[in-house]
């Protein structure tokens, strides 16, 4: 096996050009169109399907390195911060404190229901939680802190390949599920965003009255600037998170800075051009998410779902299953049966399978066509990013037990 590493200008290179890939097949595809699938999605899917067949064929594996994906995150998630308003969060919190109870109980469904699969198909003791809430709402970080545990306690030597691979798996499917989900929804109750709204990430997919703020060199170097302050606060704020022995992702960080930084300043400047809610915080949100998205699923090894064997494909088949009847008949009739509710369910797709960026990544498809949902986009993230990965370490500890 050769192995071609792809330094990081380049892969950041190939991650536009990726993009591009998937926003003509998206062009010229229309059920792509039709089902909300990401740009992204199907770039970066394609790509990884090329990398497999190097692999298989020419006995080549392509490593990218991903520093500069991990920049374009922290820009991410601080643009959401940004755009957080005092008024949407106070609004919020009875929709993310229900947000967070679905998310805890589905978390426990998971893993029960990885524990049932495995008990029936013989599977090792102790790939439970691999086949569940480790690898799919943890996805691969969560996975990675914990396979060595698992392979030293119940002696499962190719633990953290289970996990990588099913991790893998249910990013490639929450990618693809959450928009044909919210489309089904809006469909079926014919709903639509606030008339007049666009989204807040993303340029909408026509133009809008609403559209009224300038979108030019100064303004992008404007929002550049706030968005580089926030980030620097958040180092700032993940060391002290370090020192108090709070571990943290740094993006949640920089997301916590972005929300306290965008209530203070323009109540204390109100003589400053601050980027809430504008055309060139939403179009650097969306090229981040949209190059991140590009890169993950790009450097995907997808040839390790190999390894999973029709065994445990099959347990993250009945996985996928009832992570989209939750979403049909828990999620969004909980979540109000409204727009904002199918936004959020689309949404959930990243929570309970593959990552919050792929959550964003997903809303952001649906609401480019049918308006903004800013309440979903705030307590999501908080959710997936913030409060469940606790909660997840507590069920992962119990389950192991």
């Amino acid at each position: 096996m050769t192995t071609v590493s792809v330094p990081g200008f380049l892969s950041l290179t190939i991650a536009i050009v990726v993009f591009f890939v998937g926003t003509g097949l998206n062009s010229r595809i229309a059920l792509l169109r039709h089902w909300n699938i990401p740009e992204a999605v199907t770039g970066g899917l394609l790509a990884a399907l090329v990398t497999l067949c190097a692999h298989e064929v020419l006995d080549v594996s392509i490593a990218f390195d991903l520093s500069a994906r991990d920049l374009l995150l922290l820009y991410f998630f601080t643009g959401i911060g940004l755009n957080a308003r005092l008024e949407d969060l106070l609004s919020g919190g009875k929709p993310l404190l229900i947000l967070l109870g679905l998310t805890l109980a589905f978390l426990v469904i998971q893993n029960l229901i990885a524990a049932g699969s495995a008990a029936l198909l013989g599977l090792p003791e102790g790939i439970t939680v691999l086949l569940g809430s480790a690898s799919l709402i943890g996805g691969h970080g969560t996975t990675i802190a914990w396979a060595p545990i698992i392979a030293k306690q119940f002696g499962i030597q190719n633990a953290l390949e289970v996990g990588i691979a099913a991790a893998t798996l249910g990013l490639v499917v929450a990618s693809l599920v959450g928009g044909p989900v919210a489309r089904l929804l809006i469909a079926r109750y014919n709903l639509s965003g606030p008339s007049g709204s666009r989204p807040l990430i993303g340029l909408p997919k026509s133009s809008s009255p609403a559209d009224t703020d300038d979108l030019n060199h100064i303004s992008l170097l404007r929002t550049l600037l706030v968005l580089n302050v926030a980030i620097l606060i958040g180092y700032a704020l993940d060391e002290i998170f370090v020192e108090l022995g709070i571990r943290l992702p740094l993006f949640v960080a920089c997301l916590l800075a972005a929300i306290a930084l965008t209530n203070i300043a323009p109540r204390a400047l109100p003589q400053i051009h601050w980027p809430t809610r504008t055309r060139s915080l939403a179009l650097i949100s969306d090229l981040s998410l949209s190059i991140f998205l590009a890169m993950s699923l790009m450097s995907m090894q997808l040839w390790t779902l190999g390894d999973l064997g029709p065994s445990l494909v099959l347990v993250l088949g009945i996985q996928t299953l009832a992570a989209v009847l939750y979403m049909l008949f828990v999620v969004f009739p909980a979540m109000g049966r409204n727009y904002e509710a199918a936004v959020i369910s689309a949404g959930f797709s990243g929570i309970s399978l593959g990552a919050t960026p792929t959550a964003i990544a997903n809303m952001t498809a649906v609401t480019k066509v049918h308006g903004a949902a800013p309440m979903a986009f705030i307590i999501l993230p908080l959710v997936s990013a913030f409060f469940i990965d606790i909660a997840n370490a507590f069920v992962i500890g119990f389950f192991l037990r």
